[in-house]
């Protein structure tokens, strides 16, 4: 009598990873969370090289590089090159988690995954890497283990007692500005797949957004590398230029706030320009931005289930109409583990619990978002990245930016004023 094989598709072992942290951070096994600050050389010695630091990081490490050979492993890839690949990753993308950690930077709001870009594309482009290397890299495994992590931080609770204003406030600017980006990016011919990650990041919460609609929809590594490259880049003038905006509009603080946190795509960057302006600015500015953020779940959720009826849709070899079994086939059943990862942390467990192990796992989250960016780095060529062909979303993108802004700031004056 044979026994059948059951080969686990990349989508349910991400399932199987991304919780297994989760339950391992519950049961008590809690993962230091490194620092990477510093602002100067003497402190790279004292704070980011000091032996307890260094041991966090070593954690880290060990965590990651077990949960990836896990991966392999359940996924029949090769080990051998993996053992060899995933270690050269990591120290790379240590190097980009150091820099993004300066001062300097910091107040810039150049964060980790442009440096691990940027690595990876340096290397890529400046030197021949053997085939073996790039197929071992697994840039989609590692965004959607740090895609089901990221849900811990998607706390619904928190913003029911936060305040309907912002709640409200997000509602307007996510679905009024994702669906004029969406019919901008239609009116300019853009693919289907760039319009969505960039609609969404726009509308959403940046950089997340886009990561976590290119794993809804297995995007283009280059279109996503892209799309995170305008809103890093635009974040910063924003950052700077909207608190003197509003001070000669002679807006109040509540209202400067909550245009800040609606219309500027990265968290980091919402805090940054709050805090020129003032406490009352800097707390409404966070209140709204993370509303935002909580609307990236239902998004994602949403996005992935249009994307799947689309795509099965499109399907010229099924010539019925797509049936629920071929749409749940197709469904990315990570979006399963992120929702459940939401869910739990908002209404199952206690916000004590949450507290204790946050960190930690928010600081998995980013390491493994920073990882995948080293591997799209590395696989990437520089000119694939910014070819001519992708003027029109940069010119969509920076319309859909200019109309974001507008409206946020007609709802602020509107909800705030």
């Amino acid at each position: 009598m044979s026994s059948k094989k059951i080969d686990l598709s990349e989508d349910w072992v991400v399932v199987i990873l991304g919780l297994g942290l989760i339950f391992l951070a519950l049961s008590g096994i809690i993962i230091p969370k490194p620092t990477f600050s510093w602002e100067n050389v003497g402190q790279l010695n004292t704070k980011v090289f000091a032996i307890e630091n260094l041991r966090a990081i070593a954690l880290q490490f060990i965590t990651v590089y077990g949960v990836a050979i896990l991966g392999a492993i359940l996924l029949k890839k090769n080990l051998k090159s993996l053992l060899i690949v995933f270690p050269v990753v990591f120290f790379l993308t240590l190097f980009a988690l150091i820099a993004a950690g300066n001062s300097l930077v910091k107040e810039y709001n150049l964060e980790a995954v442009i440096f691990s870009l940027g690595i990876g594309l340096f290397i890529s482009n400046c030197f021949k890497l053997p085939q073996w290397f790039r197929d071992t890299l697994s840039t989609e495994l590692y965004v959607k283990i740090g895609l089901v992590l990221l849900g811990t931080s998607i706390i619904f609770r928190s913003i029911l007692t936060a305040g309907s204003l912002g709640l409200i406030q997000a509602l307007i600017v996510v679905i009024s500005v994702w669906y004029f980006a969406f019919w901008i990016c239609k009116k300019l011919k853009i693919d289907k797949e760039m319009s969505l990650m960039l609609s969404s990041a726009v509308s959403i919460c940046g950089v997340s957004a886009a990561i976590a609609t290119s794993g809804a929809i297995e995007g283009d590594s280059k279109k996503l590398s892209y799309v995170v490259s305008l809103v890093l880049i635009t974040a910063v003038p924003m950052m700077i230029f909207m608190p003197y905006i509003a001070n000669m509009l002679g807006l109040s603080q509540e209202v400067t706030g909550a245009w800040l946190g609606g219309s500027i795509d990265t968290t980091g960057a919402v805090v940054a320009s709050g805090s020129l302006v003032g406490d009352a600015a800097l707390e409404i500015s966070t209140i709204v931005k993370f509303s935002q953020n909580v609307m990236l779940g239902i998004a994602a959720f949403f996005i992935s289930i249009y994307w799947t009826y689309t795509k099965s849709a499109d399907d010229k070899i099924k010539e019925q109409k797509p049936t629920l079994g071929i749409i749940w086939d197709r469904f990315p059943k990570f979006v399963i583990g992120f929702v459940f990862a939401s869910l739990l942390f908002s209404f199952v467990i206690s916000p004590e619990t949450v507290d204790v192990v946050k960190g930690s796992l928010k600081s998995l989250q980013g390491l493994w978002f920073a990882l995948a960016f080293t591997s799209i780095g590395l696989e990437t060529n520089f000119k694939d990245l910014f070819s001519h062909n992708n003027k029109k979303p940069l010119y969509a993108f920076l319309i859909a930016q200019s109309f974001n802004i507008i409206v946020t700031l007609i709802v602020a004056m509107i909800l705030f004023g």
